[in-house]
């Protein structure tokens, strides 16, 4: 793939956003990496802002969530997305979202392996890793 693929996101409540999220989520974090499904969706999703991201055709390739409290989280991207720019483009929606509601800092908690990825969009590490779901994680935050 590369960054020229044209993606669109869209921003909604879990009753709008749910079926493209959870399907999404389910592929990447249920299949490929094993999560259990009764821990992938939660009590919070209701009380998100949903991100969903769609390729040229339509078709959902990835997704985010933003918690009330500022979390940014269930960052998934389907294989047929990565490497085309549209994670970074959530993540940066996700935290104009935040901005644009008075937030002056948001955090989530990254697989350890992509760390990279959020530290070149500002994030820095705080903490040690740690273990969610049998994955290492390691908190991170970004200031506005």
């Amino acid at each position: 793939m590369n960054d020229t693929v044209q993606h669109t996101i869209r921003y909604g409540d879990w009753a709008t956003m749910a079926a493209d999220a959870k399907l999404i989520r389910t592929e990447v974090f249920v299949e490929e990496q094993g999560v259990p499904a009764e821990l992938e969706m939660d009590d919070m999703d209701v009380l998100c802002l949903h991100a969903v991201a769609y390729d040229a055709a339509g078709v959902p390739i990835g997704t985010g969530r933003l918690l009330p409290d500022g979390h940014i989280g269930r960052m998934a991207v389907r294989k047929s997305g990565r490497g085309t720019g549209v994670g970074g483009a959530l993540l940066q929606g996700l935290m104009a979202q935040a901005r644009a509601r008075g937030e002056s800092l948001v955090a989530l908690s990254a697989q350890t392996h992509a760390a990279p990825f959020y530290q070149r969009h500002g994030f820095a590490i705080e903490g040690e890793e740690f273990y969610e779901a049998g994955i290492r994680h390691i908190n991170m935050h970004h200031k506005f």
